[in-house]
């Protein structure tokens, strides 16, 4: 049997950091450079444009009143601890679900430090087309949404997770 084989997912913990500092660091280039609300087009389709999102995913619940700050910080917290704990009993080896859920993971604690840290997370990444104009979002959104779209492949096309016996 490989080494690989005989390690849990954690190893795959190494995406999440990855992730993380590529996270964090484009949002500080953002908002070292920008101003709030600050928009520039680099493509006819597709402008950086720094904004502020007090809620959670198409600002979904933005205007609650702050209480979901803590909230939402509350689910990712958990989500966090509970896709550990996947990835502790999940072989090496089973890398689309390790990979899924190491991105989601990366995705959860980027936008969870900017909730605690800022009250908000900070959004950068504008899609459009003439006038249909995508939420604006992230590198940690991006992170989670491509875990997302890895479980549903897994979900589909994978076998049965088996889970390391730790």
């Amino acid at each position: 049997m490989s080494k690989l084989a005989q390690k849990s997912g954690l190893v795959w913990l190494w995406l999440s950091l990855l992730l993380l500092v590529v996270d964090f660091a484009s949002k500080t280039l953002v908002v070292s450079s920008m101003a709030y609300q600050e928009s520039i087009n680099l493509l006819p389709v597709f402008s950086i444009t720094y904004v502020h999102n007090y809620g959670a995913a198409y600002s979904f619940l933005s205007d609650a009143g702050g209480w979901q700050r803590w909230f939402l910080s509350a689910i990712a917290i958990a989500i966090s601890g509970l896709l550990v704990w996947w990835l502790k009993r999940l072989p090496a080896t089973n890398k689309v679900l390790c990979a899924a859920y190491s991105l989601v993971l990366a995705g959860a604690i980027g936008n969870l430090y900017d909730r605690i840290a800022y009250g908000y997370v900070i959004d950068f990444i504008h899609v459009f087309y003439k006038n249909s104009h995508f939420p604006v979002f992230n590198v940690a959104d991006c992170a989670i949404c491509i875990g997302a779209a890895l479980l549903l492949f897994d979900a589909f096309t994978g076998e049965s997770p088996k889970e390391h016996k730790a």
